[in-house]
């Protein structure tokens, strides 16, 4: 392929420029998907209040869901014959979550906040999957497909703790 000289045959039956929108879509994914894991580990290390331990394990099993999204993206776009994140300057240039460099958020605040990256999250996953439909590229398609359930059932989560009324 163009992008890999002296690899020699293609890794899929996708044509190039499918390879190369899809492992586009999919690294900025990753970006997304790696600042969004890092953030619900700030916010899970530095949650306080009447309620920490249920947020605080709420929040490690939402990292840790979202961690193992990681690897699988990644591998995905290799698996096609593409590229994926080099290093974390790369994410920061990428990512469309924003970052939350604040000392001290309030609890609900944070449940918020990662409530509203998940929903964009969910609807960027959303637009991969318009791209790998654009391709017939079902394998792909169908692993997004279970990461946007996941997605939408951590915002789920969180809105109902934010919405929900407060304990006594």
């Amino acid at each position: 392929m163009a992008d890999h000289p002296g690899r020699g045959a293609h890794l899929t039956d996708l044509a190039v420029d499918a390879v190369h929108e899809i492992s586009a879509a999919l690294k900025i994914l990753l970006a997304d998907v790696f600042a969004l894991y890092l953030k619900t580990k700030n916010f899970h290390w530095h949650m306080s209040g009447q309620h920490f331990r249920d947020y605080h394990l709420l929040l490690d099993e939402q990292s840790d869901q979202i961690f193992a999204m990681t690897d699988p993206i990644a591998e995905r776009a290799r698996k096609i014959g593409g590229l994926t994140l080099h290093s974390i300057g790369e994410i920061a240039r990428l990512q469309r979550v924003a970052d939350s460099d604040a000392e001290v958020v309030a609890p609900l605040e944070m449940l918020a906040e990662l409530q509203a990256d998940n929903v964009s999250l969910a609807a960027s996953m959303r637009r991969t999957h318009e791209t790998c439909d654009a391709y017939d590229d079902i394998a792909t398609a169908s692993l997004l497909e279970n990461w946007i359930d996941e997605t939408e059932q951590r915002a789920w989560f969180l809105r109902e703790i934010i919405g929900g009324p407060e304990e006594a």
